[in-house]
C-alpha cells in the first residue's frame, strides 16, 4: 500500500510548486472516494517536515483529463499547454531519458551490481546470474496501454515483462515471456486495466560459464490511461518542439543536432558531421578524422578493369585537413581478376554462374564428362564484388540500431572490416543459402547428420579486446552464436557441420572494443575474410565434377545415386557395397579405400554410415576369455556433479546422460537449452536449442533457487559423438568433433565399467574425486560405472565341484559358484551329479579276511620251521657228543646219519635251553658249501677249533 501511495502522484498527478527554484514540497492528490472527489494536499520532500505547508484543498473530479500538449498545473489545478521544447500526451507518460533513474521507478535489486542501468537512450538490465527487476506503479482512470521497445539478443538471459493489479495478482497474458530479437529493437504492447497496475521488467542470466551475456535494453516506455500528467517532459537530444502544446518532438535532419528541450536544430559545424536521427534520438555531433584513402570503391566498366575511385558514402573524413590522402587518379586500366569457382566471365566483365552439369575455375564454364556429376556448392576467393547471396550492414554498439553502411568491403583476395562511426559497432556480414541437396546415401543416414559444411579462412589484428563472432540462423530465427574469437588470431580455418536442411543465414561480426563509449581509435584492427566456401548447396555453382554411378537407359547412361553404403567403382562407374563392419564417407565415396574399418569391439550398421557397439564384446587373458553383455546398460542414464557456486552465490549443477551402446547406434542423450522456452506450459515440449549425443552435459539451475515451475537447463554440449570400445581397462572411449579454442582436438569422453555384484543394473555412475565436474581441464572427460551388469558372463572357469562321502552306495557331486561371484548371465551352474559307490564295510570285511589268512599262514610257517630247527639241534648235540670222546673210546662214526631202526625222539638230548631270537639266530648261521651247517668244536686237547 505505501508503494501505491508513493506512485500514485505519477498517474494522478504529482506537482511541483513553483516555477523557479525548486520548492520544499509538492501536491499530491489523494484517493478518490465513493463520490468521485478527492483532494490536494501537500506533501514534503523530506519526511517529518510539517510546518508551513499549505491546507488541504478540495481537488477537481476525478474523471477530470487534460489534452495532448497540456499538463495539469497543480497549483492552481487547470490545464496549460507545454512550452516549447517540450511535450505532453495528455492522457499519458512516457519515459526516454535514462541519463539516470526516473522518479516512479524504485531501486529494488538485492545486489548492488545487479540492477538495472540507465545509460542515455536506454536502460540496460544486469548480465550477471542474480535476478533484476524494473518497477513502475500507475493508477489509471481508465484501461489504457503500456508500450516500449526492447533489444533481446541473448537467449542465456530469461526477460519476462508481467503486470500485477493491487491484489498482487498478475494478469493473464501469454506475452509474459519476451522472444529475443531478430534484428535490432523490437515494439511491445500490452493492454492495461483501470485501476492500480504494477509493471515488472525482470531478467536472470543464466550463464554461470566465462561467457558474458549481452544485456536486455529498454527505452520509450509509454504508458496510456492516466487522467493527466503534472508535468511536461524536454525533447531529448536530437529532437525539438518549434510550438507550444506540442504532443511530441520532431527528429532533427541529418548534419544538424540539439541538444535537451531545444526548439529547433543547429547545423553542425563545417568540421563535424551528424548522422540521421533515429526514432531513440540523436544528438551525436563528431569531428572529422582525416582521409586515410581507405574508403574507395572499384568500379568495373567493359572490358578491362578500370579504377574509379570514389569517397565510400556516408563521407566521415575532412579531406582539405593536413596530412589528408587525395582520391588517386582514375582511369588506370588492368587486367580483370579472376571470378569465383563455379562462374565464367561475361562481354561485360560480370561474372555470372555456370549452368547446371558444368564447371569452372573462374574463367569459361565446361561440361563435366561422361561419368561425372558436378559438386555444388558456393566458393569464394576472389572479392571483386560482394555475392549476390551476401550483404553487410553495420550494427550500432550505442543504441543497437542498424545504420544504412557497409560494414565490410571486398580487397581483392580477402573481404575486412570498414571503419565504422564508433569502435564499439558490430561490423556485420551475412551470407544467405537457400538450402542443401546432399547425396541421396547422407539423405538415408538418419544419425549421420552431416547435410552439408561450411568452412572459412579467416585472420584478426587488433590492439585491444576486439571480438569476431561467428553465428548461424535457421529458417530466418535468430542467430545463434557457435564461435567467438577475441583478440589477434592469425590466419587459419574453421569448419561448421550443417546438420538441418533448411535455409540457412552465416553471420560474422565483429566489433573492435566493447567499451561503452563513441569514438573512433582503433581503425587499425580489422578482421579479414579470406575464403568461404560451402557444399552441397542447392541450386550452387561446381569449380569440379567429381565421378557418379552410372545408371543404364534407353538414352544411354546417366548418373545416378548409390544406395546407402555404397560406394563408386571409378572404373567401371557401378556401386558397390562396403564390406562388414566397414562405414563409408559419406562425402567420397570412392573406391574400397572409402569404406574405413571399424574399431575394436564396434561393428558398422546396416548402412554402413556408423560404427556402434551392440553391448557385446570380448576380452581375451592368457588363462580365459572374458565375455560381456551391457544390454542392461543400453538406456540412457543421467548423472549430477557436486553442487557449485557463482561469484553471486548461484548454485547449479552440471548434469550429464550418457547413452552407450545399442539401439543400432543411434544416440540416445539429449540435453536441451531451455532458459528461453520457460514460458511453455507444463505437458507441452519444446527447445530452442538440443543437442543430441552419446555423451552431452548441460547447465542446471534447480527450481528452488530460480522460482519457476522447472529447472532450467542452458548451455548444452556434446562430449562424444564417436564411439571407441577400449579392452584393457574394459571401458567406452568417446569423442567429440567439436573444436574448440580450448580443446582444439575436441573433446573426448572415457567410461570405464566396473564390475559391482551389490549394485543391480543399471548400477551407479561417479566421477572422479579429484575433479568433481568430470573433467580438469575442460576436454578430458571420465565416469566410472559400476553395476552387475558390468561383471563378465559366468563361465566353466567361474564355479568349482563339490563331491560328498559314499552313503549307502551313493555319491553325489555339486557344483557352486567361486566366491566372490564375479561374473552374471551366461552358462548356469550344473545340474548335481549322483553315482554309485562302495561303502567302507566291504573294504572292512576284505581287510579282516586277508588279515586272517596271512595270520594263519604266519603260524604254519612258524612251526614248520621250528619242527625243522628241532631235527638241526639233535644232529648238532650228536656231534658235540662224538667230539668229546676219549682216545679210548670207540672211533667215531664215519658218518652221522640215523641209523635204521634209531628214534630220534627217544636219544634227543638237550644240552642247554635256547630261547626263540637264539634258536632264529642258531637257524640262520653259516652253511658249509655242501649244504650242512658250519658248527665249531674243540679238539680234546684244547687245540684250535675245527669245523665241521
Amino acid at each position: 500500500s505505501l508503494l501505491f501511495a508513493l506512485r500514485a502522484g505519477c498517474g494522478v498527478g504529482v506537482g511541483v510548486v513553483g516555477g523557479g527554484a525548486r520548492s520544499e514540497y509538492h501536491y499530491e492528490y489523494t484517493a478518490c472516494d465513493s463520490t468521485g472527489s478527492r483532494w490536494r494536499v501537500a506533501v514534503p520532500h523530506t519526511p517529518g517536515l510539517c510546518t508551513s505547508l499549505p491546507d488541504p484543498v478540495k481537488g477537481t473530479e476525478c474523471s477530470f483529463s487534460c489534452r495532448a500538449g497540456e499538463f495539469l498545473d497543480m497549483k492552481d489545478q487547470s490545464c496549460k499547454p507545454c512550452a516549447e521544447g517540450r511535450y505532453s500526451l495528455g492522457t499519458g507518460i512516457r519515459f526516454d531519458e535514462w541519463d539516470e533513474l526516473p522518479h516512479g521507478f524504485p531501486d529494488v535489486g538485492l545486489d548492488p551490481g545487479s540492477k538495472w542501468v540507465p545509460l542515455g537512450d536506454y536502460i540496460s538490465s544486469n548480465t550477471d546470474e542474480c535476478t533484476a527487476t524494473l518497477m513502475y506503479a500507475v493508477n489509471l482512470k481508465q484501461s489504457g496501454t503500456v508500450n516500449f521497445e526492447y533489444y533481446y539478443p541473448d537467449s542465456s538471459i530469461i526477460f519476462e515483462f508481467f503486470v500485477q493489479n493491487d491484489q498482487c495478482q498478475p494478469n493473464v497474458d501469454d506475452s509474459r515471456w519476451m522472444k529475443t530479437t531478430e534484428k535490432g529493437w523490437e515494439f511491445h504492447s500490452v493492454e492495461l486495466n483501470r485501476g492500480n497496475n504494477v509493471l515488472y521488467w525482470r531478467t536472470t542470466a543464466f550463464s554461470v560459464g566465462s561467457k558474458v551475456s549481452k544485456p536486455v535494453l529498454v527505452r520509450n516506455i509509454a504508458i496510456t490511461g492516466v487522467a493527466y500528467t503534472s508535468e511536461c517532459f524536454p525533447c531529448k537530444p536530437g529532437t525539438y518542439a518549434d510550438k507550444q502544446g506540442s504532443s511530441f518532438c520532431e527528429l532533427c535532419p541529418a548534419n544538424s543536432y540539439s541538444n535537451k528541450g531545444e526548439t529547433s536544430c543547429h547545423p553542425c559545424d563545417p568540421d563535424k558531421y551528424s548522422g540521421e536521427v533515429s526514432e531513440g534520438g540523436w544528438s551525436l555531433v563528431g569531428g572529422l578524422p582525416i582521409n586515410t584513402g581507405r574508403n574507395r570503391k572499384e568500379n568495373h566498366p567493359s572490358g578491362h578493369t578500370q579504377l574509379m575511385y570514389k569517397w565510400a558514402q556516408p563521407k566521415i573524413c575532412g579531406e582539405d585537413l593536413e596530412g589528408a590522402v587525395k582520391l588517386p587518379a582514375s582511369g588506370v586500366k588492368t587486367r580483370c581478376p579472376p571470378c569465383n569457382p563455379g562462374f565464367f566471365k561475361t562481354n561485360n566483365s560480370t561474372c555470372e554462374p555456370c549452368p547446371y552439369g558444368s564447371y569452372s575455375n573462374g574463367s569459361d564454364c565446361s561440361h563435366c564428362p561422361a561419368g561425372t556429376e558436378p559438386a555444388v556448392g558456393f566458393e569464394y576467393k576472389w572479392w571483386n564484388t560482394l555475392p549476390s547471396n551476401m550483404e553487410t550492414t553495420v550494427l550500432s554498439g550505442i543504441n543497437f540500431e542498424y545504420k544504412g553502411m557497409t560494414g565490410w568491403e571486398v580487397a581483392g583476395d580477402h573481404i575486412y572490416t570498414a571503419v565504422g562511426a564508433s569502435d564499439n559497432d558490430f561490423m556485420i556480414l551475412t551470407l544467405v543459402v537457400p538450402g542443401f541437396r546432399p547425396p541421396q546415401s547422407v539423405m538415408a543416414d538418419t544419425e549421420n547428420k552431416e547435410v552439408a559444411r561450411i568452412t572459412f579462412v579467416f585472420e584478426t589484428i587488433c590492439s585491444v579486446n576486439c571480438e569476431l563472432y561467428f553465428m548461424v540462423g535457421v529458417n530466418s530465427r535468430t542467430n545463434t552464436p557457435v564461435e567467438t574469437w577475441k583478440g589477434s588470431k592469425g590466419k587459419q580455418s574453421y569448419t561448421y557441420i550443417i546438420e538441418e536442411n533448411a535455409t540457412m543465414s552465416f553471420t560474422w561480426a565483429f566489433q573492435r572494443t566493447t567499451f561503452h563509449e563513441t569514438g573512433r581509435k582503433y581503425t587499425n584492427d580489422v578482421a579479414k575474410i579470406y575464403s568461404i566456401n560451402v557444399t552441397n548447396v542447392m541450386d550452387g555453382v561446381a569449380s569440379y565434377c567429381r565421378p557418379c554411378a552410372l545408371e543404364a537407359s534407353d538414352m544411354g547412361s546417366s548418373c545416378t545415386s548409390c544406395p546407402a553404403g555404397f560406394y563408386i567403382d571409378r572404373d567401371s562407374g557401378t556401386c558397390h557395397s562396403c564390406p562388414p563392419n566397414t562405414i563409408l564417407k559419406a562425402h567420397q565415396p570412392y573406391g574400397i579405400q572409402a569404406c574405413i574399418p571399424c574399431g575394436p569391439g564396434t561393428k558398422s550398421n546396416k548402412i554402413h554410415s556408423l560404427c556402434y557397439n551392440d553391448c557385446t564384446f570380448s576380452i581375451g587373458t592368457p588363462t580365459r576369455v572374458l565375455d560381456y553383455n551391457f544390454l542392461a546398460l543400453a538406456n540412457t542414464v543421467s548423472l549430477a556433479g557436486g553442487p557449485s557456486f557463482t561469484s553471486k552465490g548461484l548454485k547449479y549443477f552440471h548434469h550429464f546422460t550418457l547413452s552407450l551402446c545399442g539401439n543400432q547406434g543411434k544416440k540416445m542423450s539429449v540435453c536441451a537449452d531451455n532458459v528461453t522456452d520457460l514460458r511453455i506450459p507444463e505437458g507441452e515440449s519444446g527447445f530452442s536449442k538440443s543437442i543430441t549425443a552419446y555423451v552431452c552435459q548441460a547447465v542446471i539451475i534447480p527450481p528452488e533457487v530460480t522460482g519457476y515451475k522447472a529447472g532450467v537447463s542452458s548451455q548444452p554440449v556434446s562430449l562424444a559423438d564417436r564411439l571407441i570400445v577400449t579392452r584393457s581397462p574394459a571401458g567406452f572411449l568417446c569423442r567429440s568433433n567439436d573444436v574448440t579454442q580450448s580443446c582444439s582436438f575436441g573433446r573426448s569422453t572415457t567410461i570405464r565399467v566396473r564390475c559391482s555384484p551389490l549394485k543391480p543394473a543399471p548400477g551407479s555412475l561417479s566421477l572422479p574425486s579429484t575433479c568433481s565436474d568430470g573433467t580438469c581441464d575442460g576436454c578430458n572427460f571420465h565416469f566410472l560405472w559400476e553395476s552387475l551388469a558390468a561383471c563378465p558372463l559366468c563361465s566353466p572357469a567361474d564355479y568349482h565341484a563339490i563331491v560328498s562321502s559314499c552313503v549307502a552306495g551313493i555319491q553325489k557331486t555339486t557344483y557352486v559358484w567361486r566366491e566372490p561371484k564375479l561374473c552374471v548371465g551366461g552358462i548356469s551352474l550344473p545340474e548335481q551329479r549322483v553315482t554309485i559307490c562302495k561303502t567302507i564295510d566291504f573294504w572292512l570285511k576284505v581287510g579282516i579276511s586277508a588279515g586272517t589268512c596271512t595270520a594263519i599262514l604266519l603260524t604254519v610257517l612258524t612251526c614248520y620251521f621250528w619242527k625243522k630247527n628241532q631235527k638241526l639241534e639233535y644232529k648238532y648235540s650228536k656231534l658235540v657228543m662224538n667230539a668229546t670222546l676219549k682216545d679210548c673210546d670207540l672211533p667215531a662214526a664215519d658218518s652221522c646219519a640215523i641209523m635204521e631202526g634209531e628214534d630220534v625222539e627217544d636219544d634227543l638230548i638237550f644240552t642247554s635251553k635256547k630261547s626263540l631270537f637264539g634258536k632264529i639266530k642258531s637257524f640262520t648261521s653259516k652253511r658249509t658249501p655242501d649244504g650242512f651247517d658250519s658248527v665249531p668244536l674243540k679238539t680234546s686237547s684244547g687245540g684250535p677249533d675245527m669245523d665241521l
